[in-house]
């Protein structure tokens, strides 16, 4: 048995205003957003060259799954691409599956991580204060060492 491997999707260039984040592009539609999750990599706030084929269509699985399981107001309306938007076929399959059509809504500016080794920010923090955003940690760690417990900080 043999598997196709796609390659992949680094950018995506439909013909309304968009603007690009480290995953997503989002266009704006006029009355709604639509989110397109790129498989593009970030670390650390790099974008990385290559990409993980698929990894889009995962993360908006994923993000599909928490708004339907949430009892709460959010701003999906869809994770089916809309007919209307005048893309060939190819781009269409391409689209399939990492797309949200979205209202608009309110930028809240907070990013969280969730910190399970001493590394990056956290490890610069760490060597001054031996704190992580103000979470104190035994002494004695080294740089990419397994935290006790993962930590969830801010950005």
């Amino acid at each position: 048995m043999t598997f196709a491997v796609e390659s992949p999707v680094l950018e995506t260039n439909l013909s309304f205003p968009k603007r690009s984040g480290k995953v997503r592009d989002v266009y704006d539609l006029g009355e709604q957003l639509l989110i397109v999750s790129s498989d593009r990599i970030s670390a650390f706030d790099w974008i990385l060259s290559n990409g993980i084929p698929g990894k889009g269509r995962v993360l908006t699985q994923l993000s599909k799954f928490w708004f339907d399981l949430l009892d709460v107001e959010h701003h999906l309306l869809s994770t089916d691409l809309p007919q209307d938007l005048g893309v060939s076929e190819q781009e269409y399959m391409l689209l399939a599956g990492r797309c949200m059509l979205t209202r608009k809504a309110e930028v809240v500016p907070f990013e969280c991580v969730v910190r399970g080794y001493l590394e990056g920010s956290g490890w610069r923090e760490y060597q001054e204060t031996g704190e992580v955003c103000g979470i104190s940690l035994p002494t004695g760690l080294k740089q990419c060492d397994r935290l006790p417990e993962p930590l969830f900080t801010p950005a």
